[in-house]
């Protein structure tokens, strides 16, 4: 885990975004597309921990901003190019532009400021999408990556975000994926390599706000 100091300085709010991918109702909510994904997400409280630090960023002035994977319901525009995309048809949840689906998950809540992008296609919330044009223009120089999953969305938006010279940070308990070890995993063999690693205690502490305190 990176020094406080070196993280705090990483986290001013006036140069800090914090991203959520893809905590969506039809990804990690009851009714997902992917129930094993969501229990993940929730039974390690990685989508608690993505509500909290977006409670936090409201109140310390970070910008957020939530990134919606949706299709329309003629499919116009979206990849059939992967095993992915083509599993993704048959799913008994479709994340149809509109519904229910694509809405963001609770406990997370959505702020008036808070900016909502939505992509069509592809596999990262950044690459062909609005979001790094709504950073550069907000001035942001560190980008907080939460969300699901940690075998595909997370870390495209991790390498995305590095190779267009912003600073990563990934909360490690606010990233989820399938199976529940291959996260650390990934995180500490791969992300670590590219992306400053902490704990959301961690940025909340610099975000100003008191770690949850675990009662015995």
């Amino acid at each position: 885990m990176p020094p406080y100091a070196e993280l705090s300085e990483l986290l001013d709010p006036a140069t800090t975004v914090l991203l959520t991918v893809e905590c969506q109702q039809g990804v990690v909510g009851p009714d997902s597309a992917l129930p094993e994904l969501a229990k993940a997400a929730r039974d390690s409280g990685a989508l608690d921990n993505v509500a909290r630090l977006v409670a936090a960023a409201h109140e310390s002035g970070v910008q957020v901003i939530h990134a919606i994977a949706e299709r329309r319901r003629d499919g116009r525009g979206a990849n059939r190019n992967a095993r992915l995309f083509r599993a993704a048809r048959r799913l008994p949840v479709q994340q149809w532009s509109g519904t229910e689906a694509v809405s963001v998950a609770a406990p997370i809540e959505v702020a008036e400021e808070d900016l909502v992008v939505r992509r069509l296609h592809g596999l990262s919330p950044i690459q062909g999408t609005d979001v790094d044009a709504l950073l550069r223009n907000l001035g942001c120089r560190t980008l907080v990556i939460t969300g699901v999953s940690a075998n595909v969305a997370v870390p495209n938006a991790v390498f995305d975000a590095v190779n267009r010279g912003y600073t990563a940070v990934v909360p490690s308990d606010a990233v989820a994926g399938v199976p529940s070890d291959y996260t650390p995993a990934m995180i500490r063999n791969t992300l670590a390599l590219v992306a400053t690693v902490a704990t959301t205690d961690e940025v909340l502490g610099c975000l100003g706000r008191p770690p949850r305190v675990t009662r015995a």
